[in-house]
């Protein structure tokens, strides 16, 4: 049986992906400093605890074959994902799994060559920082500044993505590299649901390697 864990699998996000991966029969590790929030479910454990405590992160994902880190990139206190990142890369090494990052859209681009949508006038200066460094998290995946061999792959949503706007179920998605996807109406969404069907696809049947790819209508 395939066995994930999902680093934040109490917020919008992480708990969709919870949701998705138990009801195709995969094992789920959610970890959360407040797991109270999660049902029991067959199939699901409970791992209450600091992400940012590296023994803790280490221990809950040894034997996981994918690890999914869906946190803020700034949290509470101030601090950067970014610069806290090196120990999930190291668990997923230590456990011999691939590591999946629920990143931005903040870092697609608008158009082919850019600039990306976090540069652009109508990005929310509200969100800039949160984007700005979710986007950093990546370059340094791709530039392999964290140290360790590790297939990573990192999802982007749409820009309309959350829980302000958790839309249905479709059951359908499409995928882009860089590129911010959009409808015919120039609108960028997807539900929490969709979102998470497309990163239990990636896991179930992995295509993406070492690479970042957008979900969307």
């Amino acid at each position: 049986m395939t066995s994930i864990v999902v680093i934040g699998g109490t917020g919008y996000a992480g708990s969709a992906i919870t949701r998705e991966a138990l009801s195709r029969g995969i094992a789920v590790t959610a970890v959360a400093r407040d797991t109270s929030k999660l049902e029991p479910a067959e199939g699901l454990t409970l791992a209450q605890g600091d992400a940012f405590d590296a023994d803790f992160v280490t221990s809950v994902t040894a034997g996981a074959d994918v690890v999914i880190v869906s946190l803020h990139a700034v949290q509470a206190d101030g601090s950067e994902l970014k610069d806290r990142f090196q120990h999930f890369v190291d668990a997923a090494a230590a456990a011999g799994a691939r590591l999946g990052v629920v990143g931005g859209a903040g870092s697609l681009l608008v158009a082919e060559g850019g600039p990306r949508l976090v540069d652009t006038e109508s990005f929310p200066d509200a969100f800039k920082a949160e984007a700005s460094s979710h986007g950093e998290i990546l370059e340094r995946l791709r530039a392999g500044a964290y140290t360790g061999d590790v297939d990573w792959f990192y999802v982007s949503p749409a820009a309309a993505f959350g829980g302000y706007n958790p839309g249905e179920r479709r059951g359908t998605y499409r995928t882009s590299d860089d590129l911010l996807l959009t409808d015919a109406d120039g609108n960028s969404d997807i539900s929490g649901e969709d979102f998470a069907i497309a990163v239990v696809d990636e896991v179930e049947t992995p295509t993406h390697h070492r690479a970042r790819f957008g979900v969307a209508y």
